[in-house]
């Protein structure tokens, strides 16, 4: 053995006995301190002998930790991560035990709560103690990224040596913060990683793009991983020929969405070459996964995209801390969401029951796990990862896009931001790191919350149909029943009108903004005529309530027609933006509607609310005071953000076969950029045929599972 490896060995001997030592002090501490915690026998002993006791229980619980907590997380893969976060503590503090059982004659015992709090505090300050000693150990960091690149090289085949070939891409998506928001929090500081990328040394460029009319991750993401979302006319829509509600956010969903873009583009999809996706909606082609709803679909042995969160859970250190920040985070929005009741801030919707656990995991579990995930990829030298951070879109649903909540969300997410930077530094290879979003987000009270009634009320009560007292009791739903009977020329008081034709209920979906009305008694996309002739009080409520902005619907004279105030009828054809009902909704909506127009499953009525551009607010359908999924504001105003040395976006869309516009419109178009930006760097992407696409779209894709070892945990 040479002189470095004696030195490598003789170095990791050392970090290992000042860890046991460092957790042997920490074991005597908690004994003095915890009243359920001993670590002598009833007759006492000696300083020498509780000691031993001491370093004995440091080390056979670091042991299990290291031999047995990865059996554990790896055994149980199966539970949710919700639950599995809530398993954390139970699972170490009965490591803690079992390491207290293995002490010769019974010295150390520990009350069940009492071992709880032990384990948490000893894997904390063993993984403290660690972590220090090789950040002061740049050899050690080093050994162990050459480590990582060296078995990543060996399982794939591809990869040179450390600083060789050319750079890999990391693609950050943070889910619905628009380009107005990003700019202004770099300028206040709050995030001060993209206010030095912005800077001129520093050299990245920012520009906006503009989304498609279905202003929401389903439809942006699936483009821009997929290169197409054609058929994706909202978050949630109704498809008449299966009786099916299609739902972005449900892993059924998701899986035929994705299988449906394979098939249209004949592409696997933008990372199908040595490409990792964390966090998504869709897998973009990777054969490396970590919390990718689509995959979640999948049944059958190794099928499930679990391999980010054993990456990560397998350290119980890590557990235990993103344990504990879970818990912090759910006290933290009981305490925000008060503090907006006892103000009386508006506008503000209800924050209870299960919420302040899905922020937490949105927040904590999901950024821990996927930022993890993707340090482990840079670490293996991956070609192109891509990955979503929800973090902000979910607060910013419940306090508002720029809420101090939210503002504080966007800061933690720039420290993930620089550490990613930071391990870039120490990689096998040079990283460039773009980071984008997917929409943004429009404020504005709910649609129910200004007018008292659901668009569901809204729509039943123009329909002549029974609606809830409460919703005839608002002047919105009075006025609908005033126009039924108007229309019917059937004056009923207090009864409930009486229809033309017998007819099932509408379907009524919400989008954030954008609402989709469905008949599924009416075959095919239903037309204007049919439905005056069926509700003939309907249309004319929905388009001058001063809560919608306009409508959508195919008529059988003049093909598909815009709806609005004071009669407003103009053919699809014939739009032109900043005129007539679209008036408010600025440069690109007309062209949005169009292309939504020539869906299959377009609703048969598309209702998009209104829009104040003086106030840049509008009305959700849903509960939500921000707001995305329809036009109007800043929902439909996303960023990219990008090294300065990378072709202009512009120029990039040209290159991949389209025309040069003046802006970056369609999450299609986002697609062919990041594509481009890849072949300038990698060489030509090699396309997936169509045919293992769509096999891999629906069944298992290899490697999964060999990636669990990659992560920062592992």
């Amino acid at each position: 053995m040479g002189d470095g490896r004696w030195r490598t060995a003789g170095s990791a001997l050392m970090r290992v006995i000042v860890v046991w030592g460092v957790s042997t002090i920490t074991l005597l501490a908690l004994a003095g301190i915890l009243p359920d915690f001993q670590l002598q026998s009833d007759d006492g002993d000696s300083v020498t002998k509780t000691a031993f006791t001491a370093a004995w229980g440091a080390g056979a619980f670091g042991l299990l930790s290291a031999l047995v907590w990865p059996v554990l997380v790896r055994a149980l893969l199966i539970v949710p991560a919700f639950v599995l976060g809530m398993l954390v503590f139970f699972l170490n503090g009965s490591l803690l035990l079992i390491a207290l059982w293995l002490i010769p004659d019974g010295r150390g015992a520990a009350a069940p709560e009492t071992a709880v709090v032990v384990a948490a505090v000893m894997s904390a300050v063993a993984s403290a103690t660690s972590t220090a000693l090789a950040v002061h150990d740049d050899n050690a960091y080093r050994r162990r990224l050459s480590r990582l690149a060296q078995r990543r090289r060996r399982r794939s085949g591809t990869g040179g040596a450390d600083g060789e070939g050319p750079p890999g891409t990391v693609f950050i998506q943070l889910d619905g913060v628009g380009h107005d928001v990003l700019a202004q929090a770099a300028a206040d500081g709050i995030m001060p990683t993209v206010a030095h990328w912005l800077s001129d040394t520093e050299g990245h460029r920012l520009t906006p793009w503009r989304t498609d009319w279905s202003s929401q991750t389903g439809a942006s993401q699936l483009g821009i991983l997929h290169g197409s979302n054609h058929d994706v006319p909202a978050f949630r829509w109704y498809e008449k020929e299966t009786g099916d509600v299609m739902v972005s956010s449900r892993p059924a969903s998701a899986l035929e969405l994705q299988r449906r873009a394979i098939v249209r583009t004949h592409d696997g999809g933008l990372l199908t070459v040595d490409g990792a996706s964390r966090g998504n909606l869709f897998s973009g082609g990777a054969d490396q996964l970590a919390l990718v709803l689509s995959m979640a679909a999948r049944r059958g042995k190794g099928r499930r995209s679990r391999a980010g969160y054993f990456a990560y859970f397998s350290d119980p250190a890590n557990a235990v801390r993103t344990a504990l920040s879970f818990v912090a985070e759910a006290g933290r929005e009981i305490g925000q969401s008060t503090r907006a009741r006892i103000r009386k801030e508006t506008p503000r919707i209800k924050r209870g029951g299960l919420y302040p656990f899905i922020r937490a995991f949105a927040t904590v579990v999901e950024r821990d796990v996927v930022v993890s995930a993707v340090i482990g990829d840079m670490f293996g030298g991956r070609t192109a990862v891509y990955a979503d951070l929800v973090a902000y879109d979910e607060v910013a649903h419940h306090s508002g896009p720029r809420s101090r909540d939210a503002e504080k969300v966007l800061a933690r997410l720039d420290r993930s931001l620089a550490l990613i930077v930071k391990v870039a530094e120490h990689t096998p290879r040079d990283y460039r790191v773009v980071l984008l979003s997917d929409h943004g987000q429009s404020p504005g009270e709910t649609f129910a919350g200004a007018y008292g009634l659901t668009l569901k009320d809204l729509v039943r009560a123009g329909s002549g149909l029974p609606v809830p007292r409460r919703a005839q009791r608002t002047r919105s739903g009075s006025e609908a029943r005033d126009a039924v009977r108007t229309a019917l020329h059937r004056p009923v008081a207090g009864g409930e009108e009486k229809q033309l034709t017998k007819a099932s209920d509408p379907v009524v979906l919400a989008s954030g903004n954008l609402g989709l009305i469905s008949f599924p008694d009416i075959d095919g996309r239903a037309s204007q005529e049919q439905l005056d002739r069926r509700h003939p009080a309907l249309l004319g409520t929905l388009a001058n309530h001063p809560g919608i902005g306009f409508l959508l619907v195919h008529s059988e004279r003049d093909g598909s027609v815009v709806l609005g105030r004071d009669g407003a009828r103009i053919p699809v054809a014939e739009l032109k933006d900043g005129q007539g009902p679209l008036a408010p909704f600025g440069p690109g909506a007309a062209d949005a509607i169009r292309r939504t127009d020539t869906f299959p499953h377009v609703a048969d009525v598309m209702v998009n609310s209104m829009y104040d551009p003086a106030t840049g607010t509008v009305h959700a359908f849903e509960e939500q005071i921000g707001s995305h999924g329809g036009l109007g504001g800043e929902q439909s105003r996303p960023f990219l953000l990008w090294p300065r040395d990378m072709t202009d976006p512009l120029d990039a869309v040209a290159a991949e076969g389209g025309r040069r516009a003046a802006e970056l419109v369609g999450a299609e178009a986002v697609h062919r950029v990041l594509r481009r930006w890849l072949r300038e760097v990698s060489g030509p992407q090699v396309p997936v045929r169509t045919t293992d696409a769509v096999r891999g779209a629906g069944d298992g894709l290899p490697g999964e599972e060999e990636d669990a070892g990659t992560g920062a945990g592992g």
